[in-house]
């Protein structure tokens, strides 16, 4: 995998997961902001759209050693190519029930929690149906971690899955930042709030935090 290029937005979740993969691969990745809100969306122009028919980040484009140009959209999608392509150092455990848990605590992520809050939903949320989409969001934020923090109890040792980093942190450390930006009550979470804190001692961890991002915003 050569010239990787990682398109995405400093504060999208799903952006954030395949950043914190690759750094934790080792990849370098040139990082291209498509803005969100700005010009009503940059992940709408056609440009974009014929890179990633969805309109959504992240997208991430390399070059084989061949020169064929390959391309990939869905965090999860990405996740689980990279863990093919570079399985060491790994993010995922050997055991294959191991690995089924580490998938479903993930996708309680993905597709219990983060779809509900999409930036897309919440302005049709507010504009279209004219509700709060903040309290609607810290509604599904706290549903699904009230569930996560259960679930989570069987395997957690440092992090979600034991002692080693595995897709659930991945996806669990930027939905908490989410939750926050909310205003949800994270007290009732302390198994998630540990797991998080030992996640953020990580470089791969800190270098893909929102604010260190080229496009990141002031708060």
């Amino acid at each position: 995998m050569k010239n990787l290029k990682l398109h995405g937005y400093w504060r999208s979740s799903a952006s954030w997961r395949a950043r914190i993969a690759l750094h934790w691969k080792g990849l370098p990745f040139e990082y291209l902001a498509v803005h969100l809100l700005k010009d009503g969306g940059q992940q709408f122009t056609p440009d974009y759209r014929a890179l990633n028919p969805m309109a959504r980040v992240p997208t991430l484009e390399w070059t084989e050693a061949d020169g064929q140009a390959r391309k990939l959209s869905e965090s999860m999608a990405i996740l689980e190519y990279l863990e093919e392509r570079v399985p060491s150092p790994a993010l995922l455990p050997t055991d294959a029930y191991l690995r089924a848990k580490v998938r479903m605590l993930a996708e309680m992520v993905n597709a219990g929690m983060q779809p509900l809050q999409n930036t897309s939903v919440t302005l049709r949320i507010k504009n279209e149906l004219k509700a709060d989409e903040k309290a609607w969001a810290a509604h599904w934020n706290a549903h699904g971690l009230t569930a996560l923090e259960a679930a989570v109890q069987a395997t957690a040792g440092r992090y979600c899955v034991g002692d080693a980093v595995s897709f659930a942190d991945v996806l669990l450390v930027p939905q908490l930042y989410g939750a926050r930006r909310f205003g949800v009550d994270l007290k009732p979470y302390p198994t998630l709030l540990r797991i998080e804190a030992a996640c953020n001692e990580l470089p791969a961890f800190q270098a893909a935090q929102p604010d260190r991002q080229p496009d990141a915003q002031p708060a």
